[in-house]
């Protein structure tokens, strides 16, 4: 179960959903713009989160808006950030230190 969690965010329009959303529930047409990808392939995505219980969607007028299920969600994606910022500043600091080297 918990590979095909992970499966579920490797996608990256789905991670840049879920970080809009983290933000504030979104209107799928206030999406579009942030993601960059057609509508189709948009609501696709919105499917696939929405099947894993990640999202949930609810109709105002013709709008239909998402918002994460659970905060839980938002800060995965925190965690995430923070564990990329540790991995990217030892590379820098790697790259530093073979660059004085050389």
């Amino acid at each position: 179960m918990k590979a095909e969690f992970f499966k579920t965010l490797g996608h990256p329009v789905r991670i840049r959903v879920l970080e809009l959303l983290s933000i504030r529930p979104h209107a799928v047409s206030e999406m579009l713009p942030e993601v960059g990808v057609e509508s189709a392939a948009l609501s696709q995505q919105l499917a696939v989160l929405r099947r894993a219980n990640l999202v949930t969607a609810r109709r105002e007028g013709s709008a239909v808006y998402y918002q994460l299920a659970t905060d839980d969600v938002a800060e995965l994606l925190r965690v995430a950030r923070g564990i990329l910022t540790g991995v990217l500043q030892g590379q820098i600091e790697l790259l530093a230190g073979l660059r004085a080297s050389s």
